[in-house]
């Protein structure tokens, strides 16, 4: 005697559910099939809990089913849906800032934070940064990196980053680390030719996500690259964040110099104070004959320094490997060649003077 759906429902409709009904009328069956005599079906529970009670009903319904004739196997999978999966938390940089209470404010676990400012872009001011923080970071500092250049973030590139910063709950911001180096950047949440057109609110706001909702952790100093010039950027970060100083990277010549007293002036006037002056791209040296040249002048930075009375922290040198580095994602301070001396010693010079 051949079994068939029906005769299997009957039976099926006959097994209790411990919550009231039974298995057909509580619609708990699932992708039933009869072929000859095997029975093969699904129950279907609301939950993994309703799953756990319905135990007995699942052998109940098996021991039923194998006492009806014509049945010579029963197949019975018991499935839950779990909860609802949650979405993943969306991230959203660019806001409009969030009033802030009194002057400005610690950031928390954070010992000191540095500005590097310049006056003008093309000075070097964000491959000063990079190398300052692996520097740093190589004798023994901890030591994070915010790329603060909104509109032309680099430090991506610099560092040799390009994962995406996760977020656990849409609201902190999960850093990454790269030689050594806590960093974030703007550059992370984006693609990589993508624009960031906002107006001066909303770049204000992107600042104080990347400053508040950052999970930094412990830092012994926190090295802000700041975009060129006098802007929102640089107002905004003096007014909120209590800022241990900046330093200005300049070269040495005239119209270098012109825009980076412009920059003195904007710290002098927002009470940050000016830790010292950097002359980069101070010499060249030619890799074929050695001979050395001074391609944009010489000493003009340090004869500012001694004019405004400001500590002068060195000169760095113009070079290709200096550059090849940077693009390859590898700064040049974190190898061992003579190039990584001037930064290591810059450094030193920082940590000496209480400022790393």
């Amino acid at each position: 005697m051949a079994v068939d759906r029906e005769a299997v429902m009957r039976v099926l409709s006959g097994v209790a559910h411990p919550g009231g009904g039974d298995l057909v009328s509580r619609d708990l069956i699932r992708a039933l099939a009869v072929e000859g005599g095997a029975v093969r079906f699904v129950i279907e529970a609301a939950t993994p809990d309703e799953a756990r009670a319905l135990g007995a009903a699942q052998a109940e319904a098996e021991a039923r089913l194998k006492a009806l004739p014509g049945v010579t196997s029963v197949q019975v999978v018991m499935t839950a849906h779990g909860p609802a999966a949650k979405a993943p938390p969306t991230l959203k940089i660019g806001q409009h800032p969030t009033p802030q209470a009194g002057g400005p404010q610690r950031i928390s676990g954070i010992d000191r934070i540095v500005a590097i400012a310049s006056g003008k872009g093309g000075v070097g001011k964000s491959t000063v940064a990079s190398n300052l923080a692996v520097a740093l970071a190589r004798q023994g500092r901890r030591v994070g990196l915010l790329d603060a250049d909104i509109y032309g973030p680099s430090q991506p590139k610099m560092m040799g980053v390009s994962k995406r910063p996760s977020s656990p709950d849409g609201k902190i911001i999960e850093p990454l680390v790269a030689h050594g180096v806590t960093m974030m950047s703007i550059g992370l949440m984006l693609k990589e030719d993508e624009a960031v057109v906002w107006r001066g609110p909303m770049i204000m706001g992107a600042l104080q996500q990347l400053l508040g909702q950052v999970a930094w952790g412990k830092l012994d100093i926190l090295i802000i690259d700041l975009p060129p010039g006098t802007g929102d950027i640089q107002l905004t970060l003096c007014q909120r964040t209590q800022l241990t100083g900046a330093i200005v990277v300049s070269t040495p010549q005239d119209v270098a110099l012109l825009d980076a007293r412009k920059a003195l002036d904007m710290f002098q006037k927002l009470k940050t104070p000016v830790l010292g002056l950097i002359e980069n791209m101070s010499t060249f040296v030619c890799p074929n004959c050695g001979h050395e040249s001074h391609i944009f002048g010489h000493g003009g930075v340090a004869a500012e320094a001694r004019k405004l009375d400001l500590p002068f922290l060195g000169e760095l040198p113009l070079a290709l490997d200096v550059r090849v580095a940077g693009d390859a994602g590898t700064p040049i301070a974190a190898t061992d060649g003579p190039l990584a001396a001037p930064y290591l010693a810059m450094a030193r010079r920082m940590i000496d003077g209480g400022m790393g």
